[in-house]
């Protein structure tokens, strides 16, 4: 294998695949990147076993070839070198050359057979929508995903196609997130996957530009083909919890307020909430709600705020984090809150919209 290479052009596929590189590993390979190199171009693969990641760059290929080298340290040669810097590499034996000016580094390597890698994902349909509506639907709910609990399904985030929708849902048993778009393909069939949580961040890392991008859904695997990128996500394996049973539907309770005020209000109050619990009371009644948190050193903060309520007086508790979260991922300038008493969970959207709804279990104080 023999190239020759641009810094810059080098540089981007490397960082656009080091972030799923563990820096701890059980197998030395997966510390490493596979560069493959033919036709005027080297692909870059990286893979913790659960995401997998290809990179690819325009360079001059004097022989073509397959390797592993470790990741972290071929990205840190590119990025010390200057940035008008020509790599040329080369592979002698069990060791990669790369030299650059007066600069020259070697580097051990592994084979590319041992290197695991996803070809086919036997993908059952494929969704096309654009970057712009993925990254939004990831943002207004990948907060709401779980970390770490045992049960492992809500680890993840749900995609969901069927119904002229594509549907992202993400719960960890105390709130839930939920935003829909449209699609054009009135012919994707009903399906559900669960991409694990840290597919779900790599794949906002990536999507930066504009353009369409295609979603394939196969029973075990996901793949995501961006401008020079391929993402690849292993399925988590579980039934995701029917969703739709924990979205209240009786909004005769409802509430609307001025979003950044009841925001600020929060903010301020929470200050003196418990550290732990984050607990928040809300006392909703005509004309507005009166917010009160109190910690274990018995200091107390109450904070009043107008709103168009005409229901019942309710007081409720609830994790002040949960709620500034929903506020940060809606958008307009009013939210509508509705409720049925003080032991039922809480929907938070923008008022008249159904695309994206936030849903947010009471907690006892």
């Amino acid at each position: 294998m023999k190239l020759t290479a641009g810094r810059e052009s080098l540089l981007k596929p490397l960082q656009a695949v080091i972030g799923v590189v563990e820096r701890r590993q059980t197998m030395p390979i997966l510390a490493n990147v596979l560069l493959v190199a033919k036709d005027g171009e080297v692909s870059v693969t990286a893979t913790d076993l659960e995401v997998e990641l290809v990179a690819v760059a325009d360079v001059a290929v004097d022989s073509p070839g397959e390797v592993t080298v470790p990741g972290r340290k071929l990205l840190d040669i590119c990025r010390a070198l200057p940035d008008d810097a020509e790599i040329s590499i080369s592979q002698s034996g069990e060791k990669l050359n790369i030299k650059s000016g007066r600069s020259k580094f070697s580097l051990t390597t592994l084979p590319a057979a041992e290197f695991p890698t996803v070809d086919d994902i036997n993908a059952g349909h494929t969704v096309t929508v654009s970057q712009a509506v993925l990254r939004r639907l990831l943002e207004k709910t990948h907060f709401s995903m779980a970390q770490q609990d045992v049960r492992y399904y809500l680890n993840g985030l749900l995609l969901e196609t069927g119904k002229n929708v594509l549907r992202a849902v993400a719960t960890d048993g105390h709130r839930l997130a939920l935003c829909e778009v449209d699609l054009d393909d009135k012919k994707a069939p009903e399906q559900q996957v669960i991409v694990p949580r840290k597919g779900v961040l790599e794949l906002q890392r990536l999507m930066g530009g504009e353009g369409d991008l295609q979603i394939e859904l196969g029973s075990n695997h996901v793949r995501i083909q961006l401008e020079g990128i391929r993402f690849t996500s292993k399925l988590i394996d579980g039934r995701f919890p029917e969703y739709e049973r924990v979205i209240p539907h009786d909004t005769s309770n409802a509430l609307s307020a001025d979003r950044s005020l009841f925001r600020s209000a929060l903010q301020r109050t929470a200050i003196l909430s418990n550290e732990k619990y984050r607990g928040i009371r809300l006392i909703i009644r005509q004309g507005g709600m009166v917010l009160q948190a109190h910690n274990p050193e018995q200091e107390e903060a109450e904070e009043e705020l107008e709103a168009e309520y005409t229901g019942e007086e309710i007081e409720i508790g609830f994790n002040v984090n949960y709620l500034l979260d929903a506020l940060s991922a809606i958008e307009s300038d009013e939210v509508s809150l509705a409720l049925v008493d003080g032991n039922s969970s809480c929907l938070l959207r923008e008022p008249g919209k159904d695309d994206c709804k936030y849903v947010v279990m009471p907690m006892r104080l």
